[in-house]
């Protein structure tokens, strides 16, 4: 039975040694030494009075009573992030850290110049910027704006939408010149097609209008929407790519464009109560500016 309170790092790391697997792991994680963090856990162990990892061969699992306490230790953890970056800001002014969350895509090709010029406005601004394809949960401020291409459904969320995202079929000149251009969906299977590696709905649906493209047929598989965009451009074979990237790529070449024209929604989304912080509404309003002509 617990008789005090556990302070707060001893559930950091239980939490940073559950998500390595490794007492050495952790300390990485957390900068302290290997000895520290091995205290810190049978410290919390002692107060729970319970053990919270099995030692194995291949490293440390969880226990059940870990399994339980983990989700806990991830909302302390979420507070604890959330309240610092609400503590680093000033009333009336653009200053302290705001978590974006954002696709791989949109963070690595579009956000940069846009955050540039933001920072350059206000220079006591800190962006912490996760890059994922997973939508992050605003109401447990797991970041405090969300670029989202699916629609936000939660009431307490303000969101904008943005003019779609168009996306076609290209491939490098260099690719089509070796391999020939493609003259109908029909003859996509006669060539090296890049796309995903694990199916969502989402993508079951756009992939459905390659006829017989189904992701067997696929000569490059990957989750990484960055990783795609890589090989298109080294001329790895034809695949789907934002209308504005390609067009910053003169070796790129749109094929199929009357065939293939999809196009994804985009939303600028944060929690309804961060509208009165300044560093989160100057946040919110340079994305939408900046992210209007995709």
């Amino acid at each position: 039975m617990m008789n005090s309170e556990p302070d707060w790092d001893l559930y950091r790391t239980f939490l940073a040694v559950a998500r390595e697997g490794s007492l050495s792991g952790a300390a990485r994680a957390l900068g302290l030494t290997q000895p520290t963090v091995a205290r810190h856990i049978d410290a919390l162990e002692r107060l729970i009075g319970a053990d919270l990892f099995l030692r194995t061969q291949r490293g440390l699992t969880l226990t059940d009573i870990g399994q339980e306490i983990r989700p806990h230790a991830e909302t302390l953890a979420l507070v604890a992030s959330t309240l610092l970056r609400t503590a680093s800001g000033r009333p009336g002014d653009a200053r302290g850290s705001v978590r974006i969350s954002a696709s791989e895509v949109v963070g690595v090709e579009h956000l940069p110049p846009i955050l540039t010029a933001l920072r350059r406005r206000h220079p006591g601004l800190v962006v912490e910027l996760v890059l994922s394809n997973v939508v992050d949960d605003l109401l447990r401020r797991e970041a405090d704006i969300a670029l989202r291409m699916v629609e936000p459904v939660q009431d307490a969320l303000v969101a904008r939408r943005l003019p779609p995202v168009k996306l076609g079929l290209y491939a490098h000149r260099d690719y089509l010149n070796a391999r020939g251009t493609p003259r109908s969906t029909g003859e996509l299977g006669d060539h090296d097609i890049v796309g995903f590696d694990r199916e969502t709905p989402a993508l079951r649906a756009l992939m459905g209008r390659l006829d017989g493209l189904p992701r067997a047929r696929f000569a490059f598989r990957a989750d990484s929407d960055l990783a795609q965009l890589a090989a298109i451009r080294a001329g790895y074979g034809i695949g789907l790519c934002q209308v504005s990237i390609a067009r910053r790529t003169p070796s790129l070449v749109r094929v199929l464009e009357a065939d293939i024209a999809p196009e994804l929604g985009l939303w600028v989304v944060m929690h309804e109560d961060l509208t009165t912080s300044v560093r989160c509404r100057v946040t919110f309003d340079a994305l939408v500016a900046g992210l209007q002509s995709l």
